[in-house]
């Protein structure tokens, strides 16, 4: 039975182990792999498991239907469906509007995306629906191809149409696109893509979005008519056509929008600081919809006040149409980038409810869900569907518990446009505005995170502000590009420029830190350790290359040049009896003649190895030499390479770290390589790294192996007191044994014992 450490401490006892000795001790269980036919073979393999698997994995509602529980789940999902189905039907109204097309239409984003959803998706809280920063994308390419305030594109199929209905095909065109985006990448099993955004990133880009919202709803607010930009400096030209007609600003639209920002605002404080005292959030929303309906309707703030309202609302649904495909070869680029962010923030929230509730969603499944979601919505004239985190709370707050709820979610919207949308006709647009921008603030309060990242991490800060200004300017496709591009760059220059080091014994242990970060540390005489902590690739290998020849205090291939320019110098000096051989060595006999010494021999054949065999005696280049011969001093006899973090090496580098390790070992350094991975070391096998010069016997398993066989092996030339030292370890095995083993080992008398 194992015993309990004493006194938090372990002790091991061990044979001093390199990589042969180790595989040669414990040999390796032998793994076949599967070759390229194998997986082909297996990919096109059938079978009635893998069937009923494909099913499950294609359809998850089959899965989590067996189990529901009805008496226990289906009320809260009722509930949690009405809830969340009047909020849909609102924010479907108002992001139509980011859309740049009719109000109504929204109902269809509300309805028929979230219908599919229920029996492709794996997530089960997320309401699916319009997202204020797809809708404003879509937006973008809809005012582009259908401006406001000229003709629209030259595209087939719009002949005869009004503003409005172009508008609705092209919206619904490039959610098609987007949607067969998102299904292919699901199909090819490329749901990884989205690791691509990081939460930097993707703060940033929410945040920029945000203030494109802003702006693109203060039209609404104070009643004013404002032509569509797009393009780079859109926002701009916005707020400049808003500021030349703020004198016309319409008061009853603006005094509508003040009070009803504060209300809703107040409100939903008021939700968020007693959560957990209310049965279910106040729907000030709704509420203030109601309201407001009622009032414009009765007041009749359309024709005293000069109000802009919903107006006709959509009757029932059209006919499935196709796509427009000149609308999708003009929206290409848009569409795809729409794909990536609708299914990232999607994704995003999706994992945080799985996370929460413990359960699994799978990244590919869901772009086949949203995928087909889209194109289906995009059919019946829907736009951009993804998800929002504010519609979702309030689903799963309220007691959501499967998709049910999002299929009552949709019955909801499907009353209001079939029954009483009518009732919806008076409301002001304004009110809408006002809803999106009061929802904004939990995007806009990200602008908080700029004192954190620039505190924490200088990279992360770069990005976060280069992708949300980019996005301003620019707008949200270039922006992302750029932001997706800087991040790619602080990568690549995180690998390119790692932090390299020098390690130190800790005294008294078996760990090596940075020498640099501690006070009591052990740094053997003649020895560097020296840090890679990145994988090494065609990119960054001359930069460690310059990093190791900086930490060691010089160049191996400058010194091995130099010792074979002066042994040229030396057997040119014996040949014309400049040097003779003397019991004390070699003596210079005349120096005159070696002052005008000229090199005859060839350039290549100085970065050879150092070859002795000519000569009477073996040149020692720690002592004098004669003839003023001069080669820069070498200090150190061992030289340790930690690959505990380098991943991967490919081709290029395996080259250049070859050459490097030789030109050391030509200069009578001892090279060791510590910690390597199992698949690197294979690797560097297969690849032929290994020859006279570079062996198998210079990897060892840690540092700590290496530097005691250093030590063991350099005593006599650190020129210290040797001392028998006894290392007493305990090892507890995975069998639950106990193996005890007292080794003496020889070493020198400044290593600390418990080593």
């Amino acid at each position: 039975m194992a015993k309990e450490p004493v006194d938090g401490q372990y002790m091991v006892a061990r044979p001093l182990f390199s990589e042969d000795s180790f595989s040669g001790q414990y040999k390796k269980v032998y793994r076949p792999h599967k070759g390229l036919l194998d997986n082909v073979k297996d990919c096109f393999h059938c079978d009635s498991k893998r069937a009923k698997n494909a099913a499950l994995s294609l359809l998850p509602i089959i899965g989590w239907i067996k189990t529901y529980r009805f008496k226990e789940w289906l009320l809260g999902d009722i509930v949690a469906g009405v809830s969340t189905g009047l909020v849909s039907v609102l924010q479907g109204l108002a992001f139509a509007l980011l859309a740049s097309i009719p109000p109504g239409y929204g109902l269809y984003a509300a309805f028929f995306p979230a219908l599919m959803y229920i029996f492709l998706g794996t997530s089960k809280h997320i309401s699916v629906g319009p997202f204020p920063v797809l809708s404003l994308m879509v937006g973008a390419v809809v005012t582009k191809l259908v401006p406001s305030d000229g003709p629209p594109a030259n595209i087939t199929g719009f002949e005869g149409l009004t503003m409005d209905q172009q508008r609705v095909i092209v919206a619904s065109s490039v959610t098609f696109l987007m949607g067969i985006f998102q299904l292919a990448m699901g199909v090819l099993r490329v749901g990884f893509i989205v690791i691509y955004l990081s939460d930097t990133l993707v703060s940033g880009f929410t945040t920029a979005a945000a203030v494109h919202i802003l702006v693109s709803q203060l039209k609404f607010v104070l009643g004013l008519t404002v032509p569509g930009f797009s393009g780079p400096l859109n926002m701009f030209y916005t707020l400049e056509s808003i500021f030349l007609q703020i004198t016309s600003t319409n008061i009853a639209d603006l005094i509508t929008s003040i009070v009803i920002m504060a209300v809703v605002f107040v409100v939903k404080e008021i939700n968020d600081r007693y959560r957990s005292k209310l049965p279910v959030p106040i729907p000030i929303e709704i509420i203030i919809t109601i309201i407001v309906c009622g009032v414009s309707y009765g007041a009749n703030f359309e024709e005293r006040f000069n109000v802009t309202v919903i107006g006709t609302m959509v009757n029932g649904y059209e006919t499935p149409s196709a796509p427009n495909v000149e609308v999708m070869q003009h929206g290409a680029v848009d569409a795809f980038t729409t794909a990536i962010v609708g299914f990232a923030v999607a994704f995003s929230v999706a994992k945080v409810y799985s996370v929460k509730h413990d359960y699994v969603i799978d990244g590919n499944q869901e772009l086949i869900a949203f995928g087909a979601s889209n194109m289906f919505g995009a059919a019946f004239q829907s736009f951009a569907a993804s998800t929002a985190l504010s519609r979702t709370a309030v689903q799963e707050s309220t007691g959501g518990k499967t998709q049910i709820a999002g299929l009552v979610s949709a019955m909801i919207a499907l009353i209001v446009t079939v029954g009483i949308g009518f009732l919806l006709e008076p409301l002001p647009r304004s009110v809408l505005g006002a809803l999106v921008i009061v929802n904004l603030k939990g995007m806009l309060m990200q602008f908080r995170e700029i004192p954190y990242l620039w505190t924490r991490d200088k990279a992360d800060f770069v990005i976060w502000m280069v992708t949300c200004v980019a996005s301003i300017i620019l707008g949200l496709d270039l922006g992302l590009a750029v932001g997706i591009g800087i991040e790619l760059i602080a990568v690549v220059f995180r690998t390119q420029f790692p932090r390299c080091s020098i390690l130190a014994n800790i005294k008294g242990t078996d760990i090596y830190r940075d020498h640099k970060d501690y006070l009591c540390i052990y740094e053997p005489e003649g020895v560097k350790i020296f840090k890679i902590p990145s994988p090494i690739f065609f990119a960054n290998i001359e930069f460690f290359r310059d990093k190791l020849i900086q930490a060691v205090g010089f160049s191996p291939l400058r010194v091995l040049r130099k010792r074979n320019k002066a042994l040229r110098k030396i057997r040119k000096m014996l040949k014309n009896g400049d040097l003779q051989m003397t019991p004390m060595g070699l003596k210079t006999v005349d120096f005159s003649s070696t002052k005008n010494w000229d090199d005859e021999g060839s350039a290549e054949d100085l970065d050879q190895p150092v070859d002795f065999s000519d000569l009477p005696v073996q040149v020692n280049w720690r002592a004098e030499l004669p003839g003023s011969i001069s080669v820069p001093p070498v200090d150190i006899h061992s030289l340790v390479l930690d690959f505990s973090a380098v991943s991967f090496i490919d081709i290029s580098a395996l080259k250049g770290l070859k050459t490097t390790l030789k030109e050391f070992v030509r200069v009578d350094v001892e090279v060791y390589i510590v910690a390597c991975d199992v698949y690197v070391f294979e690797k560097l096998h297969n690849c032929m790294f290994f020859d006279d010069e570079i062996k198998t016997s210079m990897f060892y398993p840690t540092i700590h192996d290496a530097m005691l066989h250093i030590l063991e092996k350099n005593q006599g030339h650190s020129k210290i007191k040797e001392n028998e030292k006894e290392a007493e370890f305990k090892l507890v095995s995975s069998d639950g044994l106990n193996l005890r083993r007292t080794e003496k080992i020889m070493i020198a008398n400044e290593f600390p014992s418990k080593l």
